[in-house]
């Protein structure tokens, strides 16, 4: 897939969001908006997302339906030290590997712990599957790893974010996506069909409406309109610019 405006290759991703935790309620996700904006900054568009809960053959699924769909496959969750914390073990079955404790990840979290507290369950955040790259955080020492296209991070916000830091600079990207918002001072059920055919006469751009409620006018819209091509951002936007002025000037 390319770019049609910057004729640069599409980079993609998804995001797979791991644990009974987040789909019970007990865990509010607040990962999932840091990361679509982090991707977005540099140039990866966020095309999916999923959760699911510990169960083996779930992750499993979902990895490999999602890692051969998108450049990029990002996974939250599930590689703590407890019992159901299974993500490790069940990206090695869906890429088809061993896996075991590796030197490098227990070299760092021997940083970090004595050897009388690397316990058998601290252990368990070294198991690595076999062929993967050590995705280092520096919050908690211990480490997410990089399969093939599979960037694995922990669920804790903190610690994903120093995770998402560390692998980003090796990120394959594509041209950044631009953005303006044109305030309408409409409702959007008044611009609708209008606002359709200023899309349709720009295919390089995609245009979006999100009402909002104004204190001062009542019901009323924000335009957001976006493109990688600077030219035909700025040819969208006075597009929807004149639409408004010959809508409102008909209301």
């Amino acid at each position: 897939m390319n770019d049609s405006a910057s004729g640069q290759p599409a980079v993609t991703a998804a995001i797979l969001v791991i644990g009974d935790e987040i789909l019970s309620g007990r865990t509010k996700d607040k990962n999932i908006g840091y990361i679509a904006e982090y991707l977005t900054a540099i140039g990866i568009d966020l095309k999916e997302v999923r959760v699911v809960p510990d169960e083996e053959d779930e992750i499993v699924a979902a990895v490999n339906a999602l890692r051969h769909r998108y450049t990029y496959l990002f996974t939250t969750g599930g590689i703590g030290p407890t019992h159901d914390d299974i993500t490790a073990d069940s990206i090695a079955k869906a890429f088809g590997v061993p896996i075991d404790y590796d030197p490098r990840a227990l070299a760092i979290m021997r940083e970090r712990f004595s050897e009388a507290d690397l316990n058998e369950a601290r252990k368990r955040m070294a198991r690595i599957p076999d062929g993967a790259d050590l995705v280092l955080n520096k919050v908690s020492k211990a480490p997410g790893f990089w399969l093939g296209n599979v960037i694995v991070m922990a669920g804790v916000p903190a610690i994903m974010q120093a995770m998402l830091d560390d692998v980003a600079p090796k990120l394959k990207t594509g041209a950044k996506m631009l953005s303006v918002s044109v305030r309408a001072d409409a409702r959007e059920g008044d611009i609708g069909s209008e606002l359709a055919a200023v899309a349709k006469a720009h295919p390089g751009t995609t245009i979006g409406s999100y009402p909002f409620f104004d204190d001062a006018r009542g019901p009323n819209t924000n335009i957001v309109v976006r493109a990688r091509d600077p030219a035909s951002l700025a040819a969208a936007k006075v597009a929807v610019e004149e639409m408004l002025v010959r809508v409102k000037a008909n209301l």
